[in-house]
């Protein structure tokens, strides 16, 4: 059993506050945090390394919003950052990359453009991270509010072949619902894929961390479990 498992807490970023959606509903956003810069620093303190960012902005509108701000978090915290929302072409791109963002999240893209995708690989392999985001097995886009009719599995297997190191998987169904992880997609895509897996999506209790775990995954993004106090960020980071 492997426990060198990277716990990236989650930040995601809608008009300079943190909040968490439920299932990808902007309509259903819970504002945690009206100063972004504290609660990096408070993740910092509680030991992370890494934090896991999300411009919701950026998302939904292709435009980067929160991108100076990101900047000034890997600056002044010194966390690693993985960011993610709006990444769709070569120049946002390498502006991120070059503004200090040390992994970009690229989700829709992965559907939409695999030209750019394969082309960002080949550039910057280590520093690109495929989101898969499933439903029921199937991969949804555009925020989760479209079916793709195309298979998780499938699409981690195309973008391995691309040369992608890492995916990001995620169940939309239990994201943002405390009810625990997919377990069963987590170890169907480490048996069928020779990718690092960071896993998101359920987390509701130290034990569900500790499942996750097990699996001998790469990395878990934890994010309402934090803000809701179901998960003590520095426990789960000793535990590991």
């Amino acid at each position: 059993m492997r426990h060198d498992m990277i716990i990236y807490p989650a930040m995601d970023l809608l008009e300079g506050k943190v909040v968490r959606l439920v299932r990808g509903d902007y309509e259903k956003a819970t504002v945690y945090d009206t100063d972004p810069m504290a609660r990096a620093r408070r993740f910092r303190e509680a030991g992370a390394t890494w934090i896991h960012v999300v411009d919701l902005d950026a998302a939904k509108t292709g435009v980067p919003v929160h991108h100076e701000l990101i900047a000034r978090i890997r600056k002044e915290t010194g966390l690693l950052v993985q960011l993610g929302g709006g990444i769709r072409n070569m120049e946002t791109l390498e502006s991120l990359l070059e503004k200090g963002i040390d992994r970009a999240v690229l989700g829709t893209a992965a559907v939409r453009d695999p030209k750019f995708v394969e082309e960002a690989l080949c550039r910057y392999r280590d520093r690109i991270l495929v989101s898969i985001d499933a439903r029921e097995g199937e991969v949804v886009t555009d925020g989760w509010t479209r079916g793709s009719g195309m298979e998780a599995l499938h699409l981690a297997q195309k973008v391995e072949a691309m040369g992608a190191a890492r995916i990001l998987y995620t169940d939309t169904v239990q994201d943002g619902t405390l009810t625990g992880p997919n377990l069963c997609g987590i170890r169907l895509m480490l048996e069928q894929t020779g990718l690092e897996i960071i896993a998101s999506g359920g987390i509701g209790s130290l034990e569900d961390v500790d499942d996750v775990r097990e699996t001998g995954i790469a990395g878990l993004v934890i994010g309402k479990a934090l803000y809701e106090g179901k998960v003590d960020l520095a426990a789960c980071l000793r535990n590991g």
